[in-house]
Order: C-alpha cells, then sequence, then structure tokens
C-alpha cells in the first residue's frame, strides 16, 4: 500500500490540529505554526548557501528546535495528550553565545542598515523578518490560548542572531554594509 500525501479533508476549509479538534486554516494558531514553518525553510535556504559548518550545524539545531515549536504550537492545549519535545532555556543561551561570538569579529553598528549586499546575508534577513512576524503571531496566540513563553523569548533570540548572522556572513566576504540614510 502506497501512503497518499494527500487526505482531502482540508479540501473546505478547515484542518485539524493535534487533538483532533477542527478550526479553519486561517485560525491564530495555523497561521502561527505555519510562519514557524515558513521561517524553517527560508534557515534550510540559509543553510544551503554558507560554507561554515559552525554556521550550518547551528542552523540544522535551529530548525530542529523551529520543529519543536512547531509541534506544540499544533496541538490543541484542551485536547492533545501527545508529549512533545520542550525547548530548553540552553537552547536560548546558546543563541545568546552564538550572537556574542559573532558580534566579537564586526565594526560596530553605528546606525540602521538596509538588507541587503550580498545574497546569503539578504536570505538571512528574510529569515529574521519571518522570525519577527512568528514572534508577533506567537505573542497574539499566547493573549488568547496556551503558549509555553520560552517559544517567544527563543524566537526573539533568534531574529536577534539571524540579524548578526547576516552581518556576519557580510563581513566575512567583504560585502558592504549599506546604511539607511534617512532624510530630513
Amino acid at each position: 500500500m502506497t501512503f497518499k500525501i494527500y487526505t482531502k479533508t482540508g479540501d473546505k476549509g478547515e484542518t485539524s490540529l493535534i487533538g483532533g479538534t477542527r478550526v479553519p486554516k486561517f485560525h491564530l494558531r495555523i497561521e502561527t505554526y505555519g510562519t514557524v514553518d515558513e521561517l524553517n525553510s527560508y534557515i534550510g535556504l540559509v543553510i544551503d548557501n554558507v560554507s561554515n559548518e559552525h554556521i550550518k550545524n547551528i542552523l540544522y539545531d535551529i530548525q530542529n528546535n523551529l520543529f519543536i515549536i512547531g509541534s506544540n504550537l499544533a496541538a490543541d492545549p484542551q485536547h492533545s495528550k501527545m508529549k512533545f519535545p520542550e525547548l530548553l532555556q540552553s537552547d536560548v543561551e546558546l543563541l545568546e553565545y552564538e550572537i556574542d561570538v559573532m558580534n566579537e569579529t564586526l565594526p560596530e553598528l553605528k546606525n540602521f542598515i538596509l538588507p541587503g549586499g550580498h545574497t546569503t546575508a539578504s536570505f538571512c534577513q528574510i529569515a529574521r523578518s519571518v522570525c519577527r512576524r512568528a514572534e508577533r503571531l506567537t505573542t497574539h496566540l499566547k493573549s488568547e490560548s496556551e503558549v509555553n513563553e520560552i517559544v517567544i523569548v527563543y524566537l526573539n533570540r533568534l531574529s536577534d542572531y539571524l540579524f548578526v548572522l547576516a552581518r556576519k556572513i557580510a563581513h566575512d566576504i567583504g560585502a558592504p554594509e549599506i546604511p539607511w540614510k534617512p532624510k530630513f
């Protein structure tokens, strides 16, 4: 018997949360974990464009953590009996450590910079902006439903990591940082 990827159960615009609850596909919980999935895809794009093995390994760890976040967000907190892995404080601390290490080699940031300068750095900036959206949606969801606080902390720190990673990648290859020049 061949497993089919399509089930046709969502053809009328509804889907099931883990736990069986049916919700519209535009439900805030679906938007939230869908955005985490989008972020994970952009992280994959970054991985495909970096050669540094340490950075790749950190990004793979991040992807695994995003799967943890997505599975937790996909579960109906009132009806799901499934146990999922949880994020740990050490996951947040790893991002902070990596940010600090990268910042040691970067010039001081004296003004806002525009996304761009190099394709891989730009992919990091896209991932960062999707991460910020995931954080906003998760915060909104937390105002209405149960969400583990560490998820919001992790997404907040991850967007910082992606910003610094974009700068690090650009710096390492000699790509320019493009300063924002406000018109006053």
